[in-house]
């Protein structure tokens, strides 16, 4: 199977702006971003979508939603953020490697979409 963009990222064959990076996971802005922070928090252990998670994974993605936190919080955004996790086409997933979008300093509507 050949390797997801994220998974070619984090193995230093596409470059990005990283924001944060641990033994876990890798946060790195958007290259497109939908806020003026716009930010993906990644796990390195590939996982294709929320949706096939597995008690397994707890771990992991409790780490994603921590460094969400400490980033944001490194950040300065104090006044809010969203975090946004998309399954399947419907929902807008265009890479098929989980991932947390971190979005900030916009004001979010309700409902998303």
């Amino acid at each position: 199977m050949a390797k997801t963009l994220f998974q070619r990222i984090i193995d230093r064959e596409i470059p990005a702006k990283i924001e944060h990076e641990d033994e876990h996971c890798i946060v790195i802005h958007d290259i497109q971003p939908q806020a003026p922070v716009h930010l993906l928090i990644i796990p390195k252990k590939l996982l294709a979508r929320v949706g096939e998670a597995t008690v397994a994974d707890e771990t992991a993605l409790g780490h994603l939603l921590v460094v969400a936190g400490l980033v944001a919080k490194k950040l300065g955004l104090a006044n809010g953020f969203r975090l946004v996790i998309n399954q399947g086409s419907d929902a807008g997933e265009s890479v098929p490697h989980l991932h947390v979008h971190l979005l900030a300093r916009r004001q979010m509507s309700w409902p998303p979409g």
